[in-house]
């Protein structure tokens, strides 16, 4: 499990393709001080599982769904992503329960500038729509974020200047795909009303 909460801005070292999956060779110092074989890393929010580290750079295999289901397999070398160890029992849930599995990809669609922050306007995957409430918590590409409207099928958000510098949305242009992961509670508690309007068992 992990917060969105970015921990460092890393960098794709390299890619090999395979049959039905993909090596990603990834960079990052701070994730990579203690990680160890069978730790949880979330890459632009995408939960990925550590199989080898060499000094500041771990490995993992991603299978042929996670890139057809995320934005990983758009993903080249020297390309940034955002990274976050899983969190720990004794920390901090300084953003919001995020799993690591994207529930499927947005379109930047806009960025407005302001004094103080941006505003950015993302596209909502059909389907999707039904769990993003304006207050309510979002994942885009692995950062916990507000959601501060909803219009049909997209959404807004606003950035203040420490997650656009430190994380890949201060980059992203209109066209970019993202990573989207809604709130879980809301998934649960919608499976859990409709099975008790329907007079069963979720």
């Amino acid at each position: 499990m992990f917060t969105g909460i970015v921990e460092e801005l890393g960098e794709i070292a390299a890619i090999e393709p395979l049959k039905d999956a993909a090596r990603m060779s990834i960079r990052g110092r701070t994730v990579t001080s203690d990680a160890g074989h069978g730790d949880s890393i979330a890459v632009n929010g995408v939960c990925l599982t550590v199989v080898g580290v060499d000094g500041e750079v771990f490995t993992a295999d991603v299978m042929k769904e996670t890139l057809d289901r995320s934005c990983l397999g758009a993903l080249r070398p020297g390309s940034p992503v955002n990274l976050e160890r899983a969190v720990r029992a004794d920390q901090r849930l300084g953003g919001h329960i995020v799993q690591g599995h994207v529930d499927g990809t947005g379109v930047l669609l806009s960025r407005e500038p302001g004094e103080h922050w941006e505003v950015v306007r993302i596209s909502l995957p059909a389907g999707l729509d039904r769990y993003v409430v304006e207050k309510g918590s979002i994942a885009v590409d692995g950062v916990s974020l507000t959601v501060a409207g909803v219009d049909g099928d997209a959404f807004s958000v606003s950035l203040i200047p420490t997650t656009l510098k430190l994380t890949t949305l201060g980059a992203k242009q209109p066209g970019d795909p993202v990573n989207l992961e809604t709130d879980v509670i809301a998934r649960h508690v919608e499976k859990l009303v409709g099975a008790h309007a329907r007079g069963g068992r979720a």
